[in-house]
């Protein structure tokens, strides 16, 4: 080097941001010091003809080379979105802006390669991609209603409970019978939390195969199994600052709760397919309809993630505990169902709130709601009025035994799960609701079936 290269590179390696020196076809001439300490690489590795590969993302690598080549060949300043790796096997997004050294003709002399670190932006903008589509998910999926209703006193204790605990970061465990709610408790205490600016991501744990609940829980890298050509982010990552709901907790493979306790113990993931841990700050709630103490008595959960995940839990009261709520709720839910199909609907007979203040109601509010809907569908004036059918009470039906024997065999076949295409449910030829509810009616312990 003569005595200007020299302070050339001098002054190159005395600035912090990462420059690289590249002939006019794009082979490398020099990189700083900013390089040299990101990389882990040393002068020689850079000058070798492998440097892109060895610090480019493979994809990117492929993706790039084209429009690269082509940036190169117009000599003007272009940019480029690479990720590069860190000397610890990480890649970071960089912004990488090429802008050329021309002659008096005009002619490329140099090349100078600066890199912006925009991995945190890119990152978000992943996340955002990800809270948007978790969100079209939950507009799709029908809600059960908007705001808590009622007043009782068994919901206005798990209310003060809410209060308490929504403020901090403690995890939650909601339990409860299906249909009493328990989503929307987790929902109250994100709106609550200081987190309510963020992502609420709510995952059912059922309805994933357990193949790929890994992967829908902590992303994963692409190749990282059979169809995995991208890779992609999980819900953990989308849910970074907020809170996630693993629902139906119980439903959880072996596997999968080994790595949720290191996400409670160590505040980070693994993507499947990586090694390579990354932080998130995110608040866990969990729900389940199961006896996860039952369950972790028998092998079935694992007793040092129960011990984690019960850190505060709540129990969400059945509808036939929280008979003083029916009016209310009754009058809430005709509300919104006829202002949906543009009914005016006034009075409610008293006979049919007889009948509902009467009814056990085995599916609890999710049950109530959808007989509302058929009763509003169905009203022509505007008093509303149900059929006695419709709420007859359900004992064992007839052939109970057969009936227990069937579902048993199915959940023996299905290791206690009911819900997915997998599943017992499926196996039946039934909805998975109505099969809950029939285990819930036979007293069948389908967690006894889960492999220990």
């Amino acid at each position: 080097m003569n005595t200007s290269t020299l302070e050339l590179a001098e002054i190159l390696d005395a600035i912090a941001e990462s420059i690289v020196v590249l002939s006019p076809d794009g082979g490398v001439l020099y990189a700083n010091r900013a390089v040299l300490e990101y990389t882990g690489l040393t002068m020689p590795d850079v000058l070798a003809g492998d440097f892109l590969s060895r610090l480019f993302h493979p994809e990117d690598v492929v993706r790039l080379k084209d429009p690269r080549h082509e940036g190169l060949s117009h000599g003007v300043p272009f940019e480029i979105e690479w990720r590069a790796r860190r000397h610890d096997g990480q890649y970071r997004w960089f912004l990488v802006r090429y802008r050329p050294l021309v002659d008096d003709q005009r002619r490329v002399l140099r090349w100078y390669a600066t890199a912006m670190d925009i991995d945190d932006r890119k990152r978000t903008e992943e996340r955002t991609q990800n809270e948007n589509l978790a969100l079209r998910e939950d507009i799709d999926r029908a809600s059960m209603f908007e705001e808590i209703v009622g007043s009782s006193a068994s919901l206005r204790a798990v209310l003060v409970q809410v209060a308490k605990v929504a403020p901090t970061d403690s995890t939650v465990l909601i339990l409860g019978e299906t249909g009493t709610g328990k989503e929307l408790i987790a929902r109250a205490i994100h709106k609550r939390s200081r987190r309510a600016t963020k992502a609420f991501i709510r995952v059912n744990c059922a309805a994933i195969p357990q193949s790929l609940i890994a992967s829908e829980l902590f992303g994963h890298e692409k190749g990282a199994f059979t169809g995995a050509l991208q890779r992609r982010l999980g819900r953990f990552e989308a849910a970074d600052g907020g809170t996630i709901l693993l629902d139906e907790i119980g439903d959880l493979p072996a596997e999968t709760q080994v790595a949720l306790l290191r996400v409670l113990q160590e505040r980070e993931i693994e993507r499947v397919g990586s090694s390579h841990p990354i932080a998130v700050d995110v608040r866990v709630i969990v729900a389940t309809n199961q006896d996860i103490e039952a369950a972790v008595a028998r092998g079935a959960f694992r007793a040092d993630l129960f011990y984690r995940l019960n850190v505060f839990p709540i129990t969400v009261p059945p509808l036939r505990e929280r008979v003083d709520d029916l009016p209310v709720l009754v009058e809430y839910l005709v509300e919104r169902f006829a202002k949906r199909a543009g009914k005016h609907i006034t009075r409610i007979e008293n006979r049919t709130m007889a009948l509902l203040r009467t009814y056990d109601w085995p599916g609890n509010v999710r049950e109530l709601q959808n007989v509302i809907e058929r009763a509003v569908v169905l009203c022509d004036v505007e008093m509303l009025s149900i059929e006695d059918s419709w709420l007859k009470a359900k004992g064992p039906p007839t052939g109970g035994d057969q009936e227990r024997v069937a579902i048993e065999a199915a959940l023996a076949t299905t290791k206690g799960r009911v819900a997915g295409p997998k599943g017992a449910a499926a196996k039946l030829g039934m909805p998975r609701q109505t099969l809950d509810s029939k285990i819930r009616t036979l007293r069948i312990d389908k967690l006894r079936f889960r492999p220990r």
